[in-house]
């Protein structure tokens, strides 16, 4: 290969690692509901993570969550992904 294709394979890698970060980004926010800014993010986070830590063990196991994940995920901070 000459240094062009090189460098075109390069780019397109970073492309690919940069959409999927972008995807990973998404997801994270695919279940909150839309439109909501940053701090309307934070107050849906904030609520969602309590209200995992007063599911009984039916709900949890529904969600497929253990006791010990949904621990876990409701003492995060808000700001926390």
């Amino acid at each position: 290969m000459n240094g062009l294709s090189d460098v075109r394979l390069t780019l397109h890698s970073q492309e690919l690692a940069a959409g999927q970060k972008n995807g990973a980004r998404e997801a994270v926010t695919r279940n909150a509901p839309s439109g909501l800014g940053r701090w309307g993010l934070f107050w849906h986070r904030l609520h969602t993570r309590k209200a995992l830590l007063t599911l009984t063990p039916e709900q949890l196991r529904d969600v497929g969550l253990s006791r010990e994940q949904a621990r876990e995920e409701g003492l995060k901070p808000f700001w926390q992904i």
